[in-house]
């Protein structure tokens, strides 16, 4: 079951996982030098006809690369052990759910921004992101709990009924 969010639970959480996307960012690309690094060197000796080489540079590559893919997997755990759901790696896009009108949705943003400041539906992703208005604010919830009873379906009418 996912974690649901309200908008200032997420943005208190910013500090926390922004420092985990950018040692991900890090740990990835240590892994991809490291990675790259060992297949030149077994190129090389692939291109030598198999000789005989020093093992012990190889193996020292080979371990910084386990090492690092060790470390990212550990701070994925550790990013999904909060709740976050991380879209994209690359640009640093994270989701934090929450509920909206009696559906999910996600609370966009991407690593560099100033804050939470974007919304879309867990359908739509990053190119459906909409501005977090004072209607949002007010209607948005972490948990499943009360959407029937009050609550307004997509088109602002009464959900009279349960959201799922």
């Amino acid at each position: 079951m996912p974690r649901y969010f309200t908008l200032t639970e997420a943005e208190r959480m910013l500090p926390r996982v922004e420092r985990a996307l950018r040692d991900a960012l890090f740990q990835k690309s240590e892994y991809e030098a490291a990675d790259r690094q060992l297949n030149q060197a077994m190129e090389k000796i692939r291109m030598a006809g198999g000789s005989r080489v020093n093992p012990g540079p190889l193996l020292a590559i080979r371990a910084r690369r386990d090492s690092n893919a060790r470390a990212l997997k550990e701070t994925f755990e550790s990013i999904e052990e909060i709740g976050v759901l991380v879209k994209d790696l690359e640009i640093g896009l994270i989701d934090f759910i929450t509920r909206y009108r009696g559906r999910d949705v996600c609370l966009c943003w991407k690593l560099g921004e100033e804050g939470i400041t974007q919304w879309h539906g867990m359908e739509e992703g990053f190119r459906g992101r909409k501005p977090i208005d004072a209607e949002f604010r007010a209607k948005h919830r972490a948990r499943n709990e009360g959407d029937d009873d009050n609550g307004d379906d997509e088109e602002g009418e009464p959900s009279g009924g349960s959201a799922n």
